[in-house]
């Protein structure tokens, strides 16, 4: 689990740290040199990095040609960078990728909360996080490429209680491995055959920028 303390010192503050705590649990990672490439829905596989240097190497090495994520958040290497040489060794420092990626998150999160209008029911707000979580998986919500859309900053969040609040990590693995018990809504892991289409997954492998 992250540190508590870094997450009060570094991640965003629109976002309460249980939901913090949750986002990272369920998107991210807990070592901050862990990359993740993927070339379409397939996962590339790269030696494990030990330093920072080796993490920087390997994600210059695939970002542009493969998606490319990293550190505790998973974030999107090739946001806002035209080319490699670009890219700062920030990505792979805890805090600060803590920073950056809780701040896209936070974006990525009004982005869906407005598609929703706003809602502030306690039922429904659990799906709008729900949802947040796999628009950061993929990068696209209702057919809009988050990562580059504009950020509504007009939406308040209304910050829900984590659907896993209270639960530990083995209980909240074995929930994702096994899906939600209502056949009628998506798990963080979908299918992209099989997912309602207000969600399009058509872009999944598209070029993150």
């Amino acid at each position: 689990m992250v540190d508590a303390a870094l997450i009060q010192q570094c991640a965003d503050p629109a976002l309460k740290p249980a939901i913090v705590e949750t986002f990272i649990e369920r998107a991210g990672s807990q070592d901050p040199l862990t990359v993740a490439v993927r070339s379409g829905n397939r996962v590339v596989l790269v030696p494990r990095p030990t330093t920072p240097d080796e993490a920087m190497e390997l994600i210059r090495q695939h970002v542009g040609r493969n998606i490319v994520r990293v550190g505790i958040t998973q974030y999107p290497a090739g946001v806002d960078v035209a080319e490699a040489g670009e890219l700062k060794p920030d990505l792979v420092d805890a805090c600060a990728n803590l920073r950056i990626g809780t701040a896209l998150f936070a974006k990525v999160h009004r982005i869906v909360t407005k598609w929703y209008g706003n809602p502030t029911d306690k039922e429904v707000l659990p799906q709008v996080f729900d949802d947040a979580i796999i628009a950061w998986q993929t990068g696209y919500f209702d057919g809009t490429a988050v990562f580059q859309a504009p950020d509504p900053t007009e939406v308040k969040l209304a910050q829900p209680t984590p659907p896993s609040e209270g639960e530990s990590a083995e209980q909240r693995g074995d929930k994702t491995a096994a899906g939600d018990s209502d056949p009628g809504r998506e798990t963080a892991t979908p299918d992209p055959n099989k997912a309602g289409i207000r969600i399009d997954l058509s872009g999944i492998g598209g070029r993150e920028k």
